[in-house]
Parts: C-alpha cells; sequence; structure tokens
C-alpha cells in the first residue's frame, strides 16, 4: 500500500511511518495547524504583545512609576492584560504576562515585574 503526503497528495518514500513527503510540507502543515485563523485572535495577541513591549520598555529594572498619560500616548490598551493579582490587603494589580501595573491616585501607575 502507498501512502501519500496529507499536504501535496505526493507518495511518500521512506521510513514506514514517515507521515509527509518533505520538510517543506511537514512545515507547510504545521504552519497551516498553527495559524491564528481568526482575527479577533491575531488582533488580541498584537495588542498584548505591543503592551508588554510598552510595559517592558518603561520597566527597565523591574520596579517604576509612569503616568496615565505616558502609556497612553504610547498605545498602551488599558482593557487587555493576562491576568490580574489581588494582594491580602486588597491591592489589585494588573499583569500582561510577568510585567504589571497598580493603579495609583492622581493617574500615576505603579509599575512592576513579576520574578
Amino acid at each position: 500500500m502507498q501512502k501519500t503526503c496529507p499536504e501535496c497528495g505526493d507518495k511518500i518514500i521512506g521510513r514506514a511511518d514517515k507521515k509527509y513527503c518533505s520538510d517543506a510540507c511537514r512545515n507547510a502543515a504545521n504552519n497551516k495547524l498553527n495559524s491564528d485563523t481568526k482575527n479577533l485572535i491575531r488582533n488580541t495577541n498584537n495588542h498584548l504583545r505591543k503592551n508588554y513591549r510598552i510595559l517592558e520598555t518603561l520597566n527597565p529594572e523591574d520596579k517604576t512609576k509612569t503616568t496615565r498619560d505616558k502609556l497612553a500616548s504610547l498605545g498602551f490598551d488599558f482593557n487587555l492584560f493576562t491576568s490580574i493579582y489581588t494582594t491580602k490587603a486588597g491591592t489589585v494589580y494588573y499583569f500582561v504576562y510577568d510585567q504589571g501595573y497598580l493603579p495609583l491616585e492622581g493617574d500615576y501607575y505603579a509599575l512592576v515585574k513579576r520574578n
């Protein structure tokens, strides 16, 4: 019985458990499988990456302070974050992966990095 490549349909030559005819077909199939097929997911991930880069740039030494205007002027989206951490005292930190921010009084934000 002759096996055929699920990506291009060519016959497969080689090992009995080989699934694709070439590395190019294997890569193409995996790229299709792992691509973000929905615009919403892709756009959300792009915005999260942008938020992360902004926090990382403004917070190079693990802890700093900035203003809401500074974050907003760089394009930071306050509605997108990956997790929320609430301390025992009730303080709420918002995190984008390991970079976090804490709203303070007077439109200031404390930027922190979770180690």
